[in-house]
């Protein structure tokens, strides 16, 4: 209950700051990436490099969790390999010793 109030003041305080900061920032900045040249407002030009930030981690997240995911796999793979040889040496009957 506490972690979803405060997450929802997080939110509110960020709504905020955003809205503050494009009031406070009118002007206009000249984009030129070479195939694309245009004049953009600073919150659109702000947002839109966040959102390409946070796309790029997220496809760099998902390149890491496929090699874990692999990883798991080949890691249960081995944990079944060595549970079936144990239990196939417990099913071995004792040898005398004398």
């Amino acid at each position: 209950m506490l972690k979803r109030a405060g997450l929802i003041i997080l939110i509110l305080v960020l709504f905020v700051l955003m809205f503050t900061f494009t009031a406070l920032n009118t002007g206009d900045v000249v984009l030129d990436l070479g195939f694309v040249k245009g004049s953009y407002p600073i919150s659109v030009t702000f947002a839109a490099t966040f959102v390409g930030g946070v796309l790029f981690g997220m496809l760099c997240l998902t390149v890491f969790v496929l090699r874990l995911i692999n990883e798991r796999r080949s890691l249960r793979r081995a944990l079944r390999s060595s549970e079936s040889e144990v239990s196939s040496l417990r099913n071995l009957p004792l040898s005398d010793a004398d």
